[in-house]
């Protein structure tokens, strides 16, 4: 579903705008007023570097970690089973570590359709979709 990408991009451009965040690089606001609600269910906490990490998702790249938009293969099944190949995985940094963290979103679909996000290195996950 590219419109749900779309929604997300657009969520995430509000969100990172509203933190102050430079024009430049981050898509401009949507003028709707459905879309400038700006909420994630089921991730109204979720760090303004997996917003950035979803708009550079949306935009394909470039993405700064040469694992970014490599196949996630949900060894630990705690993602829906899914062909080989359907889920993709993005690193989100973390502020002060010196390798890829341990953040990541995982999307779903060709183009992507569903986004998860996990804190803890694939321990949990969190879907991230728009509100309706």
């Amino acid at each position: 579903m590219p419109g749900l990408l779309r929604h997300l991009l657009l969520v995430c451009a509000a969100a990172l705008a509203s933190a102050g965040c430079s024009p430049e690089t981050v898509p401009p606001p949507p003028t709707d007023s459905a879309a400038k609600a700006h909420l994630l269910r089921g991730a109204p906490d979720l760090p303004a570097e997996a917003l950035q990490t979803l708009a550079l998702i949306h935009r394909g790249g470039p993405f700064p970690y040469r694992k970014d938009g490599s196949v996630f293969q949900n060894r630990e099944r705690r993602l829906p089973q899914r062909p080989r190949g359907y889920y993709r995985e993005y690193t989100v940094p973390t502020p002060g570590a010196r390798d890829r963290g341990a953040r990541r979103i995982v999307s779903g679909g060709h183009p992507p359709e569903i986004f998860y996000y996990t804190p803890d290195h694939y321990r949990s996950f969190r879907r991230i979709e728009p509100r309706p």
